[in-house]
């Protein structure tokens, strides 16, 4: 919801200038585009997710029983690890299910954050992976056993690398589309599963040149490059609970409000993440001579500017101040109508 009412609600702190404003200019910013575009974002994701769960699904099936008849214990951390990736897409499509819902007089904003949720369910099911393949790591380097059948070890290891490989690309890639960091994370995830594949070829290799030993520290290897995804998935999360962005994207913002005719200077911007989906509150500066109407215009011109200029953005809370006069302090004038 937007300050100008077009489906993006009325934000103006100046009532006046709102009201008389929409009663002479009534407008939209194509509210309904709007609605299918985040719906689209929603599908685009539903999507990925579903063709994921699918590749994953089978490539940790096929690793688990590789695992059951060689009693590798570096693949077993590799397959831990893939079947932790792939039940991510569960919290992720409920919350994408959850952001197509509209917004409530309870949750005004909607249910985007949702997505937000489910991205510390992954971290959660990162670190439970991290913690199994750690101590069958360390079990089997304290408890000794032979590992049979090296070449179907390989070949389990190649196909969860190549698997891994195909889904983070994917998700990434619409991820990076749609705008969901948790989609992303996930796909960062799954790429980090694909090296930790490939080192489950060099521990077979290292018991094929006689290193038994080379298993389980492959294993212990694979519990740090998890531990390290861990980490990374675990900031970016915590970066878009609290509501951290891009300082380029506020760039963006300022240049974009800046190059809008009439206004003569940019205050505070403020951006934030619900979903996929950013909104923007901005104060910008006006001629202190210019009318209500004028001033409302301004703002409206201002928002469109936002709405060019960053893809993702939604809605917009533009508020216009005037100019402070000669003599006058502007931060003062500022609190005065505020």
């Amino acid at each position: 919801m937007s300050a100008h009412g077009h489906g993006h609600g009325h934000g103006h702190r100046h009532g006046r200038i709102g009201r008389l404003g929409h009663i002479l200019r009534p407008h939209s910013h194509e509210a309904a585009d709007k609605v299918d575009s985040a719906l689209e974002a929603s599908a685009q994701g539903m999507r990925a997710l579903w063709i994921s769960l699918a590749g994953l699904g089978a490539t940790t099936v096929l690793q688990a029983a590789v695992v059951a008849f060689t009693g590798s214990v570096a693949l077993l951390g590799d397959t831990l690890h893939n079947a932790a990736d792939a039940l991510t897409a569960v919290p992720l499509g409920i919350a994408f299910v959850l952001g197509r819902r509209p917004p409530t007089r309870r949750y005004t904003y909607g249910y985007g954050r949702a997505e937000d949720l489910a991205g510390v369910f992954i971290v959660v099911a990162i670190a439970a992976s991290c913690i199994v393949a750690g101590y069958a790591a360390v079990e089997r380097l304290t408890h000794p056993q032979p590992v049979e059948h090296l070449p179907a070890v390989a070949g389990a290891a190649l196909v969860g690398f190549l698997g891994n490989e195909l889904v983070a690309r994917y998700r990434i890639r619409v991820g990076r589309r749609i705008g969901s960091a948790a989609l992303v994370a996930d796909g960062l995830h799954a790429r980090t599963d694909g090296f930790a594949s490939l080192a489950v070829l060099l521990g077979a290799g290292g018991i094929a040149l006689g290193a038994p030993w080379a298993d389980p520290v492959v294993g212990l290897l694979i519990t740090a490059a998890i531990s390290v995804v861990l980490w990374q998935t675990a900031r970016e999360v915590w970066r878009r609970l609290m509501d951290a962005v891009d300082p380029a994207l506020v760039d963006r913002a300022e240049t974009a409000l800046a190059s809008t005719p009439g206004v003569l200077a940019v205050g505070d911007v403020r951006l934030r993440w619900i979903g996929h989906n950013l909104r923007a509150e901005c104060d910008v500066i006006v001629d202190p001579g210019c009318t209500l109407v004028r001033a409302h215009q301004v703002a409206v011109d201002a928002e469109h500017s936002l709405l060019h200029a960053l893809p993702r953005l939604t809605g917009a809370l533009v508020h216009p101040d005037p100019e402070a006069r000669d003599g006058e302090d502007h931060h003062a004038v500022l609190a005065g109508h505020r």
